[in-house]
């Protein structure tokens, strides 16, 4: 099924497989984001966030990019704005979609068809996943024009990279191509060129066969623990509680009932 129209700024559906695409939608832009297509990406994630039907995301690009960023067409309103009002209108707008991609439990693909950089990268750096076209270049361009990571790459990008790299990359804004991206685990897989989408379903159709409670709860786990708020004796704990829940599901004793009549 489908939630969307062609000439919307977002689009958005969900299939059979409970597999969910986002796609940005201004391909003459080169997907570049402006206000109103923020306020759409919100609300399709909004959507996800309290779709339960929704096992797996997968978020790409129409035509030849992923994401260039922010639109530039849109900088001399921003440039006229105050400190203060710049700060509200990233914190109010553009900071809602990391945030929304946070309180989403299930898996999030980004599928990188083509060009992502400064602040596109940061949106694909946001997903849990990374399927990026052979052919595709990313970069963290900030610094290009005298800027910071202003949409959470200096947040991702360390934890994806690992720190010393990822300084490297956010001071110089060097270019990353699709082979450089993998072998620094930016990229989990790469796809032939024109198949970044193709590839990503395919592995979100995978993912989203696995029993959907236990995907969530391991990525809760995964994530709790890398953002510092668990001990050790903590993350134990609340994994007994998981672990407690997922064997007291159908989904658990299907598939002991399965292994069991296989060995017998």
């Amino acid at each position: 099924m489908t939630d969307s129209h062609q000439d919307a700024l977002i689009l958005y559906s969900v299939d059979d497989d409970g597999v969910a695409t986002l796609a940005l939608n201004r391909p003459n832009k080169f997907n570049a984001f402006n206000a109103e297509m923020i306020r759409q990406w919100r609300a399709a994630l909004e959507k996800v966030a309290e779709d339960r039907r929704v096992r797996v995301l997968v978020v790409t690009g129409r035509g030849e990019a992923f994401c260039a960023g922010g639109d530039v067409d849109d900088l001399e309103a921003f440039l006229a704005m105050d400190a203060l009002e710049k700060k509200n209108y990233l914190w109010q707008n553009v900071h809602h979609i990391p945030q929304l991609l946070e309180r989403i439990d299930c898996p999030v693909i980004a599928a990188i068809n083509g060009t992502a950089r400064g602040a596109g990268l940061d949106m694909a750096l946001m997903c849990d996943l990374r399927i990026m076209d052979s052919a595709a270049v990313v970069a963290e361009s900030y610094i290009r024009m005298a800027l910071m990571p202003g949409d959470g790459g200096g947040w991702f990008l360390p934890r994806i990279v690992g720190v010393p790299k990822a300084l490297e990359l956010l001071w110089t804004g060097e270019e990353v191509d699709a082979q450089a991206a993998l072998a620094m685990g930016l990229a989990n897989r790469l796809a032939p060129a024109g198949q970044a989408l193709q590839v990503a379903l395919e592995l979100a159709r995978r993912i989203a066969r696995q029993p959907c409670e236990a995907i969530r709860f391991t990525k809760r786990a995964v994530y709790d623990n890398m953002n510092g708020s668990m001990t050790l004796r903590s993350h134990l704990d609340a994994v007994s509680s998981h672990m407690a829940l997922l064997e007291a599901l159908p989904d658990f004793s299907d598939r002991v009932a399965a292994f069991r009549s296989r060995k017998s």
